[in-house]
């Protein structure tokens, strides 16, 4: 398959469709995908290896392709007609100028899968806009307005977190797809984007606007819409979210060691629960503020109670279920401090997974893809001398 696409989303579904074995060719532009430095912009965590490039592009090899250049045209189409998918997330303004369009490609190969990822749809008057995950998928969509805590500002989400829901969305369109594909002969366009991912994401609450429900508002942790349903702080600062179904309530209860307030007057029924969930806020905060969580980890699971400690980035990559469910595995030849890379969350028992590999240096592969692809060294060479390739760069040696 071929790569185009640049930053997060487009490339984060080939390496899905990698990490299963495929053979994804990385088109980047002669100075290289901007996402190759990610490591040195703030707010990402600044690292003297470019984690963010071995995550997003790992197992590929890597082709340097200026797409404006009238010379890159023949290797733009023997490489379509090489791929059984392409992903390009190219503004269709530009793309259309590049003539990059599902019409422009189609005729080369009639089984390509003509994967398009956009940021606000291929439609409507917003569509030709610029868009990055925390604009389309979180801002537009709704999810930032509900994602705080009343009376806070919104705020600046995890980076990349809907790029990549967004690109498990566009892996199962391609697949999708591949599958028809097998069943027809034909190829087809698939494309989602990051506010239907957004939307989608944010569904059970966009679906109760369209039924005209009534919002409880913000959350509020001491005011909660249910004391049941909150977070919570434990003795040793950790804070965990608590989900207590009604069936579990005598036993919480009980296990906390406040059985009395089940026939408490204040929450004796509904109404009086509703009008005094701020007293049993606090009663709980008090209950849950005297003890380790480990403690209130060992009660909750003994009980069979719905919880989850609150943990930061340092603290996940230690936890055992990651090492246990191959959620976090080994990455051969990055380099640096680049050890472990996070896999694709998608398991299919009995098919393995390849070894991550690292992400490509820049122009890495040129000579070896242009080679399989039918150019001989004379038109490599011109090729490379029309500006159309760039020469591997030594600094991305060293730290690709």
């Amino acid at each position: 398959m071929v790569d185009l696409a640049s930053f997060i989303a487009g490339p984060s579904a080939a390496v899905i469709l990698s990490d299963f074995g495929a053979d994804v060719i990385k088109v980047e532009p002669p100075t290289g995908d901007l996402w190759r430095h990610a490591h040195h912009i703030a707010p990402q965590p600044q690292a003297t290896d470019p984690y963010p490039w071995h995550l997003t592009n790992r197992n590929k090899r890597g082709v340097t392709l200026d797409l404006k250049s009238p010379s890159a045209r023949p290797v733009v189409e023997r490489l379509v007609k090489w791929a059984d998918v392409l992903i390009v997330n190219t503004p269709h303004p530009a793309r259309k100028r590049l003539q990059l369009e599902y019409d422009d490609l189609a005729h080369l190969n009639p089984r390509l899968i003509y994967a398009d990822v956009t940021g606000f749809g291929e439609k409507g008057p917003d569509a030709d806009l610029p868009g990055f995950d925390i604009t389309s998928y979180w801002a537009r969509s709704g999810l930032l307005s509900m994602t705080r805590d009343a009376g806070a500002p919104p705020t600046w989400p995890v980076a990349g977190s809907g790029d990549n829901a967004t690109a498990v969305g566009l892996y199962s369109a391609i697949v999708t797809a591949l599958y028809r594909r097998e069943r027809t002969g034909k190829g087809a366009s698939v494309t989602t984007s990051l506010l239907a991912q957004g939307v989608w994401a944010a569904s059970v609450s966009i679906q109760g606007a369209l039924a005209d429900a009534k919002f409880y508002g913000l959350h509020d942790r001491k005011n909660p819409a249910s004391a049941a349903l909150n977070v919570y702080q434990a003795a040793d600062g950790t804070w965990f979210v608590l989900i207590v179904t009604p069936d579990k309530l005598a036993a919480v209860v009980k296990a906390i060691g406040r059985p009395e307030l089940l026939t408490d007057p204040r929450f004796s029924d509904p109404a009086k629960l509703m009008a005094n969930r701020p007293q049993l806020t606090a009663i709980l905060d008090e209950v849950f503020g005297a003890q380790p969580m480990a403690h209130w980890h060992e009660v909750f699971s003994s009980i069979h109670v719905t919880f989850g400690a609150v943990r930061g980035p340092q603290e996940v990559i230690d936890d055992p279920q990651l090492q246990a469910n191959d959620i976090v595995v080994p990455i051969e030849g990055a380099g640096g401090k680049v050890a472990s890379t996070v896999s694709s969350p998608i398991q299919v028992h009995g098919i393995s997974k390849v070894p991550a590999r690292r992400g490509p240096a820049l122009g890495e592969h040129n000579e070896q893809v242009l080679q399989e692809l039918g150019f001989t060294p004379a038109e490599v060479a011109g090729l490379r001398a029309s500006g159309a390739l760039a020469p591997v760069a030594k600094e991305e040696r060293k730290t690709a």
